[in-house]
């Protein structure tokens, strides 16, 4: 399938605005000077360099050590970091070399090989993620027919990596850890596919310029939100709080990071890991954390597009502008929410997520059938957007309601330690 998706007033490699201009002139005359084939090659290490050494290594140093560092020091009224550099902007670079300079050990009685092998692993999907990812109308590496689901089953791999790392390293709270890890998978996949299953049936099938948009294409979604006007999150919003919840349990965030739970099981997988192997993964969670806002802001908030804003601001920044916006949401339940138990994650995603998101698709599956009766009647996409937050909130109310949840029992205050029924020594201060 062949459709338009911008007409850019340029044609100039120069213009910022649409970068694959660049990237065109280079390959272009790289073609008439190379041999047959070595093209395709530096195309590769273009998308590598402008998504990954461009993009994420810098958004991972800057929002995801600095940025979240900071926003959480100002959560919990303290500076974060203001020593190194001015405002503290140099402490990132301090911490990397740090890690590089840092003495790894490995335990005597690990499996050794699988121990080295494990960061590497995991290293390599947060690359092959963003091979899919659209930036801009003309500025992604793979726009395959499939990519949301290549970039689900790219995503699931690094469970595969910290089993690993886990396992091999012969320490009973690594292996804890480590199948806490495999469980969340397990538990927090069915729901999150449910979810992204709905924002497939909304977008899949509309007609576009002479053509139907394909629900599984991620460029297809964005062109989706451009031809309609409206972003996908607005007819699935319950489809993007699931989203959001299952994501963040198996990215091991804050407040579903039981696989790393320093007041239980030391640090989990990572527990026998230091320097710079502990660095990767460490890094590489930064990396799948933005890869999930990007696909995020792709799938629910219109990607590149911003109501005709991108024929005037460069797509790419509107792109990451939304991706930055989304990794807020991590950093800001990360400081104000505390961990949950590893039996409340579990029952959570068991009893709470999953019968919502059966009855999301539901509710979705027949306003599909009504819209397409009416031959994709734009004015009624807005209709089902009304009624799709107002039953969202009313299900997530009346669903947590059936399942014992009585806010008007909830304590407005703190209880002291005597009315909570604690112990409490004769003759103390409490007592008097």
């Amino acid at each position: 399938m062949s459709i338009p998706v911008l007409a850019l007033a340029t044609d100039h490699w120069y213009d910022l605005r649409d970068l694959a201009n660049i990237s065109d002139a280079i390959l272009d005359g790289a073609d008439k000077v190379l041999p047959f084939g070595i093209v395709y090659v530096l195309a590769a290490l273009i998308g590598f360099v402008a998504s990954f050494l461009i993009f994420v290594l810098p958004s991972q140093l800057y929002l995801g050590v600095y940025g979240e560092r900071k926003i959480i020091g100002r959560i919990q009224s303290r500076y974060g970091p203001n020593r190194v550099g001015p405002f503290g902007l140099l402490q990132p670079i301090a911490d990397a070399v740090k890690l590089l300079t840092k003495e790894a050990l490995t335990p005597k009685e690990s499996d050794r090989a699988v121990m080295y092998v494990a960061p590497i692993i995991f290293v390599m999907p947060a690359v092959l993620i963003f091979a899919v990812i659209p930036f801009g109308p003309r500025m992604v590496f793979a726009n395959v027919p499939v990519s949301l689901l290549y970039f689900m089953a790219i995503s699931s791999l690094p469970v595969i990596a910290t089993f690993m790392a886990g396992w091999s390293a012969n320490n009973k709270y690594s292996l804890f850890g480590a199948m806490r890890i495999v469980a969340m998978a397990i538990s927090y996949e069915v729901p999150l596919v449910m979810a992204l299953l709905g924002a497939v049936v909304v977008t899949s099938g509309a007609p576009y310029a002479g053509d139907f948009l394909n629900g599984l294409a991620l460029q297809d979604m964005v062109l989706w939100s451009r031809e309609f006007h409206i972003w996908v999150v607005f007819v699935q919003p319950l489809a993007l709080v699931i989203y959001f919840i299952c994501v963040s349990a198996e990215l091991n965030r804050t407040p579903t990071d039981i696989a790393e739970a320093e007041s239980e099981i030391v640090a989990g997988y990572l527990t026998e890991y230091s320097g710079m192997k502990w660095g990767l993964f460490y890094g590489m969670d930064i990396g799948y954390a933005l890869g999930a806002s990007a696909f995020a802001a792709t799938v629910f908030l219109g990607g590149w597009t911003f109501f005709g804003l991108e024929k005037w601001v460069p797509p790419w920044m509107i792109f990451i502008g939304k991706t930055h916006l989304f990794y807020f949401l991590f950093i800001w339940t990360r400081g104000t929410l505390p961990r949950l138990r590893s039996d409340q994650l579990m029952a959570f995603a068991w009893k709470f997520l999953l019968p919502l998101a059966l009855f999301n698709i539901f509710l979705v599956a027949t306003e599909r059938m009504i819209w397409s009766s009416q031959d994709y009647a734009k004015g009624l996409i807005y209709v089902f957007a009304v009624v799709n937050i107002a039953v969202s909130i009313a299900a997530v109310y009346g669903w947590a309601r059936f399942l014992g949840y009585r806010p008007e029992n909830t304590p407005v205050r703190p209880r002291l330690v005597k009315n909570a029924g604690g112990y409490i020594p004769v003759g103390s201060e409490a007592n008097r």
